[in-house]
């Protein structure tokens, strides 16, 4: 097998795997229209495509701009390129299953009204639409060897770009600037760009949890949050660093060290079998122990993967049970308006031995 037969063979796999979540449901094929689920199960990257995955056959559906390029990225599936629209094409791919009343899944999350009500006409009203959310979503939960490989490149790639940018944050350096440097040295590294919107926050801003980087300059003595993400070869990282310029207040170092042990009690908790709420509880608890708990206003973490957000969930009372491949992120944080924020967040693997981490930046609390 050549390396290109190596790189596209989990495709066909997956698509397997998913004909038999599917063929439970007594569907007789299953829609994709969610981009990141059709790469995952394809290789496909353009921007405008629909899967139809059947029991014996799956079909992708794009346009003419892509026809060299489909036929270069897609395994595993028969490649169609539609003269008429998507939706036309789609129906009329679904009338070569069956001539009958035809029975097609699909996520409600991921498909819009518009793009069903578009096939549904085109079929002549001869559809029988079966709901089946996160079908490929829990496919897409639980990383294989290669897809591990390209997360822990990514996530290696964004801690070497956290340290090189250290030198940078100063007084006077604006935010946004700060944000440029990390997004164009994501860039020189090889990263096709960042997995979300670059996170600079400092001062009282730091205790926004999604702040945008504004043109504030960094001050003195304040904290500054860095939450940062590349994609590489598709597949995202992101990761949270919190540094104070200057010497570091008692009443921040302590609320730092908070932090840290929560996010410590969290990794501990990770294991196969495990519910994702608990390992949320578990950085909960600390928190609380230090009358921290109410400054905690968001989830210990999430799924990551072709996209920076996926499931599980690690949030309250999420019933999800942890597996080993899964790649998460462990991310508490505490929030105090008028004093600043403070985040420590990795991405890991779940493993049969516990979490392994990918990120690979200092945790300590540094002083710049």
């Amino acid at each position: 097998m050549d390396l290109k037969s190596r790189q596209r063979s989990p495709y066909r796999s997956r698509l397997e795997r998913l004909r038999y979540a599917f063929s439970e449901l007594r569907a007789d094929a299953l829609l994709v229209a969610h981009l990141p689920n059709i790469l995952y199960l394809t290789g496909f990257t353009g921007s405008a495509a629909l899967l139809l995955a059947g029991r014996e056959r799956s079909t992708l559906l794009t346009d003419s701009r892509y026809t060299l390029q489909a036929r270069e990225e897609v395994s595993g599936a028969r490649v169609h390129i539609a003269k008429h629209g998507l939706f036309q094409a789609a129906a009329d791919e679904l009338r070569k299953l069956r001539r009958g009343p035809l029975r097609l899944a699909y996520s409600p999350a991921q498909t819009t009204v518009a793009q069903k009500q578009a096939i549904d006409t085109h079929a002549g009203g001869k559809l029988r639409w079966v709901a089946a959310d996160n079908l490929v979503e829990r496919l897409r939960a639980v990383k294989d060897e290669d897809e591990l490989l390209r997360m822990t490149e990514a996530a290696q790639l964004i801690s070497r770009v956290f340290e090189e940018t250290l030198p940078l944050l100063q007084p006077g350096v604006l935010e946004t600037q700060i944000a440029a440097e990390i997004e164009y040295r994501m860039r020189k590294r090889g990263a096709s760009g960042a997995s979300f919107e670059t996170i600079i926050a400092s001062g009282p801003r730091s205790a926004w949890p999604h702040a945008r980087p504004s043109p504030n300059p960094l001050m003195k003595n304040e904290l500054v949050v860095l939450d940062q993400g590349a994609i590489l070869r598709a597949y995202c990282s992101d990761m949270t660093r919190t540094v104070f310029l200057g010497r570091c207040p008692d009443q921040l170092k302590q609320m730092y060290a908070a932090v840290l042990k929560a996010q410590q009690a969290a990794k501990a908790a990770i294991r196969p079998g495990v519910e994702a709420g608990r390992v949320d509880k578990a950085a909960r608890d600390v928190l609380k122990r230090h009358a921290l708990s109410r400054y905690f206003t968001h989830s210990t973490g999430h799924g990551l993967g072709l996209e920076v957000h996926e499931i599980p969930r690690l949030g309250r009372g999420d019933s999800t049970r942890l597996e080993t491949g899964m790649v998460v992120t462990v991310e508490p944080g505490v929030y105090v308006q008028g004093l600043g924020g403070i985040r420590i967040e990795d991405d890991v693997v779940v493993t049969p031995h516990g979490a392994r981490d990918l990120t690979t930046a200092s945790r300590e609390l540094l002083e710049l």
